[in-house]
């Protein structure tokens, strides 16, 4: 429920960033979206309901390939950030089109970061950017920024190169504060050491992606064995991966440190 609530507001968020900053400037947002804004400001269809027909080819390829969850709060994302497009009138918040870039994108970026932090996403490029950044373990921001290029060349043709340089302004903004708050490409290394080994492992194994190394060990004080559960998860994954352990055991002993390098396989799965 925190989830939605929180993917809700920050969709309605974007949306207002869009059409009090954005578009009245005619400075795109990056991705789907920032085409949609584009078809909307030179055709008569609502920006709102040209970013959901967009949105719908990735939509289905998020449903094979991210799970059901995930897609899931993708789609309330979408919903509601293409309903609110179409209710929230389009008002010039601000005479300034550098102030309008700057603070939109960073704006745009808030709200998408939040989203991403919820384990959804407001769609498009989004998506393409998610399954990059599981594969690949890049930045997630600088990856929707490097393919947003398109959508700058498109805004200098169509518009003109103050457009697309304050347009490139917005989506670098968005970009930075996505990373900020997002923060997936951080990673730590956990150290559980717990009485119920095989019942944490196995929680684990189902619910990451990660490999995860057992060894044996003693309670110095108490001379019991115990198991060491050692995997190195994203910062993203945090709040999940504490939430199962306590699940499994809630009187296990977890030391987190943050790694500043990981060489190997860092996904289970992956050769």
């Amino acid at each position: 429920m925190r989830n939605i609530v929180v993917i809700t507001l920050s969709s309605i968020i974007v949306a207002l960033a869009y059409n009090l900053l954005l578009i009245p400037h005619e400075i795109l947002s990056g991705g789907l979206s920032g085409i949609a804004i584009m078809l909307g400001i030179i055709t008569p269809l609502n920006t709102g309901v040209l970013n959901l027909l967009l949105n719908l080819p990735l939509l289905i390829l998020g449903v094979l390939k991210l799970g059901k969850r995930f897609i899931g709060y993708t789609i309330l994302s979408v919903v509601v950030l293409s309903v609110s497009l179409y209710i929230i009138p389009v008002y010039k918040a601000t005479q300034d089109p550098i102030l309008a870039s700057l603070f939109g994108g960073v704006i745009v970026g808030l709200g998408l970061g939040m989203i991403f932090r919820a384990a959804g996403s407001s769609g498009g490029f989004d998506i393409i950017a998610m399954l990059l950044s599981r594969k690949r373990d890049f930045p997630l921001g600088t990856l929707i920024s490097a393919m947003n290029g398109i959508v700058v060349a498109i805004s200098g043709f169509v518009f003109s190169w103050d457009a697309a340089l304050l347009t490139l302004v917005s989506i670098y903004a968005t970009g930075k504060v996505v990373d900020t708050i997002h923060t997936s490409h951080i990673k730590l290394t956990m150290m559980i050491i717990t009485s119920k080994g095989e019942e944490v492992k196995q929680q684990l194994l189902e619910k990451l992606h990660r490999g995860v190394t057992i060894m044996d060990a003693k309670g110095a004080y108490s001379g019991e064995g115990r198991k060491v559960l050692i995997t190195v998860i994203t910062r993203y994954q945090l709040a999940d991966v504490k939430a199962t352990i306590k699940e499994a055991d809630a009187k296990a002993f977890v030391n987190i440190l943050q790694t500043t390098e990981v060489i190997g396989v860092f996904d289970r799965g992956i050769k």
